[in-house]
């Protein structure tokens, strides 16, 4: 499994990102993927969460303004970022869970200026 995130950037604060990963490696079956996010000087959080069977699961703070999709036959999971706010500012990581084990891929920059 190798992990590809892509979508980052620099926005001002009100406008849209779209965050995407992908398993470049062969076809995994994962029970679920998800978006976490790491702001300066705080963990690793819980951004939005989405199961092989469609069910999401959002972070109180982007209810309402984010939107997670997964495409099963890619391997991959999106995450569509509304109205983003100078507190959204973190580096966004992929993961991806299976049974056994669970995969990051590498983080993605997103910047909020106001």
């Amino acid at each position: 499994v190798q992990l590809q995130a892509s979508g980052g950037g620099l926005v001002q604060a009100g406008e849209s990102l779209r965050l995407s990963c992908r398993n470049s490696e062969s076809s995994v079956n994962f029970n679920a993927m998800g978006w976490y996010r790491l702001a300066p000087g705080g963990q690793r959080d819980l951004v939005a969460r989405i199961t092989s069977s469609g069910t999401a699961n959002y972070a109180d703070s982007v209810k309402g303004r984010f939107t997670i999709s997964g495409d099963n036959t890619k391997n991959a999971v999106y995450l569509q970022m509304n109205n983003l706010e100078p507190e959204d500012t973190a580096t966004y990581f992929c993961r991806a869970d299976t049974d056994f084990s669970d995969y990051w891929g590498q983080g993605t920059l997103v910047t909020v200026s106001s």
